[in-house]
């Protein structure tokens, strides 16, 4: 149960102070940044931050996901609203769900264009939390 606690960190974290629907994907491309099991995307400019910390993503990103561009963005999007939706109401039922995988919920709006990267991470997280921990969040989850 150790390895839950650092859920809390392993949580997207997505900070979307902007109050309008600016287009994050015709602005300049965020820098990537993967260090050991941390995976950050930021642009400050636009005030929008992803950080997953998780023991294990970064190298199952590497070896088992699918590449970038195999999916659209309207798919990634999609299917990031799904997640994002379940994981949420997740959050909000500790006495259901357990509070050490649910421990934060993710500011993710789909009026706000994220751009390919941010939603590329999202999905593929939600796909390697639901596969490593045994979650079922919303339909089919590919195991890859």
């Amino acid at each position: 149960m150790k390895k839950c606690v650092l859920i809390l960190l392993l949580l997207l974290i997505i900070i979307a102070c902007s109050t309008t629907s600016q287009s994050i994907a015709n602005s300049d491309t965020p820098a990537a940044k993967k260090t050991n099991d941390t995976v950050r995307i930021a642009n400050d400019s636009l005030e929008y931050e992803v950080i997953i910390i998780d023991n294990g993503f970064s190298t199952w990103l590497a070896s088992r996901a699918y590449p970038r561009n195999y999916y659209s963005l309207q798919y990634l999007e999609n299917k990031n609203n799904l997640y994002v939706t379940e994981w949420n109401s997740r959050v909000l039922q500790p006495q259901r769900y357990s509070p050490n995988l649910y421990e934060m919920s993710i500011d993710y709006r789909p009026d706000i264009r994220y751009g390919y990267e941010v939603n590329y991470l999202i999905y593929n997280y939600m796909i390697y939390f639901q596969n490593t921990y045994k979650q079922k969040l919303w339909g089919n989850v590919p195991s890859r």
